[in-house]
């Protein structure tokens, strides 16, 4: 770097770039996320709001880990982690451990890649990309299902479709809180 360049970083009005998140947002936040899936779900009958139980923040989560760090291999295990942890919550019976974990820990790696390529400070961008992972979860969740459990369940597109762009919706203004927990130089 030059003598100039230098002095531009430590002016005092720089820009200041975040380092990371706060370990509130590392582990605080993803417990939450796995709380609200668990306990939402089986109380939304109550609550009369079915769309609640479509929500997948776990995977938000995951997404917004994954585009914040651009670091593949801590976003392949932060998937696989929360992956894991939503599997030993959820409903005994419902599927074997491990098929969350699997599906988060791929889209972990790949928002991690995606983002080391686009500048995913965009809001536009960051709804495009969670559709996509959404979709790109429920459809990789359909195939492990029917490969290694020899299950035959129904991919309903326009449903994943719909769910998709309600957990894109959901994920600007959460995202958004999420951004307020970055650390910064």
């Amino acid at each position: 770097m030059t003598e100039y360049s230098e002095r531009l970083l430590d002016a005092p009005g720089a820009v200041r770039r975040p380092l990371g998140l706060r370990i509130v947002g590392i582990i605080l936040a993803p417990f939450l996320a796995l709380l609200f899936q668990v306990y939402v779900t089986r109380l939304v009958s109550v609550f009369s709001y079915p769309f609640l139980s479509y929500l997948e923040l776990p995977l938000l989560m995951v997404v917004y880990f994954a585009l914040v760090r651009r670091e593949p291999v801590s976003a392949v295990f932060y998937g696989a982690a929360v992956g894991l942890f939503q599997d030993a919550l959820s409903a005994p019976g419902t599927h074997p451990i491990g098929m969350y974990g699997i599906v988060k820990t791929l889209v972990g790696y790949f928002a991690a890649s995606v983002s080391q390529r686009f500048d995913v400070e965009n809001p536009i961008l960051i709804a495009i990309l969670t559709f996509f992972f959404y979709f790109f979860h429920e459809f990789f969740y359909w195939v492990l299902t029917r490969a290694l459990l020899g299950e035959m369940t129904n991919f309903d597109t326009q449903q994943k479709i719909v769910f998709g762009l309600l957990n894109a919706a959901v994920s600007l203004p959460l995202f958004h809180v999420l951004d307020k927990m970055k650390v910064t130089a």
